[in-house]
């Protein structure tokens, strides 16, 4: 191997650019190594640097790419086991549909209630229906109760009401004396789908 001979640089200032075939072999090392550095750098500033952000945006997307896999690998993996779920809970919800009363069966709601509540020793002062209220998907059907008694009765009541076949619930109650003892006002609601009204209409 030939040695690099520094002192041979010194004569870079007498060069002449149309004898490079008879230049030194150090100053051609010299020259060679400038212009792949200027050549690396332009390249670098020219080319690479203003691609380097579309390289970013790429990395970003892979990992974007694989998390979404991931989920769609985890999801495929327990398709079953989401299956027999949607299969349990499309059953609960039809055993909720039919513990909803349908037109025809709202009237004896009120013999349902009316016999819990003197079954539990309560005096009915007051059961009426009031205006039905639509929503998006059913609509409610508010009864307006009053009743008076003991409270050990008003327990026993609301308990008997809660354990009906068919979905009643109970708000706003208010407990008053009066003198024949405790009077009880509460708004209980049912409701009706508006599956059940499309095919009682048919």
């Amino acid at each position: 191997m030939k040695k690099f001979d520094f002192a041979k640089l010194k004569e870079m200032n007498d060069l002449d650019f149309e004898q490079i075939a008879t230049w030194p072999f150090e100053i051609k090392t010299v020259v060679a190594v400038f212009i792949a550095i200027v050549v690396s750098g332009i390249s670098y500033f020219g080319i690479i640097s203003p691609k380097l952000p579309l390289w970013d945006q790429a990395e970003a997307k892979e990992a974007e790419l694989k998390m979404q896999f991931q989920a769609k690998y985890r999801l495929a993996a327990n398709l079953s086991a989401y299956k027999e779920q949607l299969a349990k809970i499309e059953e609960d919800f039809s055993s909720m549909l039919k513990s909803l009363p349908t037109r025809n069966e709202t009237p004896g709601l009120l013999d349902d209630i009316t016999y819990v509540g003197t079954s539990s020793g309560l005096t009915f002062r007051l059961l009426n229906w009031e205006k039905e209220i639509p929503k998006e998907f059913y609509t409610e059907l508010p009864i307006r109760i009053e009743v008076s008694g003991r409270y050990h009765n008003f327990g026993e009541f609301v308990s008997k009401v809660a354990e009906l076949p068919r979905i009643v619930t109970m708000h706003d109650f208010e407990v008053q004396s009066d003198q024949d003892g405790l009077r009880l006002r509460l708004l209980a609601k049912t409701y009706r789908t508006a599956t059940n009204d499309q095919e009682e209409s048919k």
